[in-house]
């Protein structure tokens, strides 16, 4: 990430990257779905983990498409491995969204598949630390297919992912991550219409 860009992060957020089409648009207002208990919202620890395992899953589904180019960086890998070891209690939270900071660094002089697979993976690193970064993650292999798949088939081929993804929803949150994908849709560049 540049210094520029770092410096409007640290001052306006995500949002600003999402503006300048770097990374995946969390909303203006905060679902408080997605805030935890402790928190003041209203999400379970259980689910906020089955959350980060979601994450993780649709990640490592597109893995290869980053590994294929960068097979001796393993910063997107890491990501997801403590994405899970989080929800095991065997990583911090701050842990978890350090390795999923450095996934998304790993993307960085990429483009294509590679990229929005590195970012997939980064992203299900932080859910641990904001819940709602769980459609980041989905929404970057989703774009990692697209992708890749040959000329012509790239729409055909982000549909067969997004319900691919579908099909490994834990129950306690499948409702939640469907309603979520419909209220965000629009600012995920529209992958879950599926």
């Amino acid at each position: 990430m540049d210094s520029e860009v770092r410096r409007d992060v640290v001052r306006g957020g995500p949002g600003i990257l999402a503006e300048r089409g770097l990374l995946m648009i969390l909303p203006k207002v905060r679902d408080s779905r997605f805030i935890t208990l402790r928190r003041g919202g209203s999400l379970t620890d259980s689910n906020h983990h089955l959350l980060a395992l979601w994450a993780a899953i649709c990640a490592e589904h597109v893995l290869d498409l980053f590994e294929t180019v960068r097979p001796g960086d393993p910063r997107p890998r890491q990501a997801i491995e403590h994405a899970r070891a989080w929800t095991r209690g065997e990583v911090t939270m701050m842990q978890a969204r350090a390795a999923g900071g450095h996934a998304m660094g790993a993307a960085r002089d990429l483009r294509g598949a590679a990229r929005h697979a590195a970012y997939a993976a980064g992203q299900a690193g932080v859910v641990a630390h904001v819940a709602a970064h769980e459609l980041g993650a989905a929404a970057y292999a989703i774009k990692a297919v697209r992708a890749a798949a040959p000329q012509g088939e790239h729409d055909a081929a982000g549909r067969r992912e997004c319900r691919w993804q579908r099909d490994r929803l834990p129950e306690p949150i499948r409702e939640l991550v469907l309603d979520d994908q419909r209220l965000r849709n629009d600012i995920c560049w529209s992958v879950f219409d599926c």
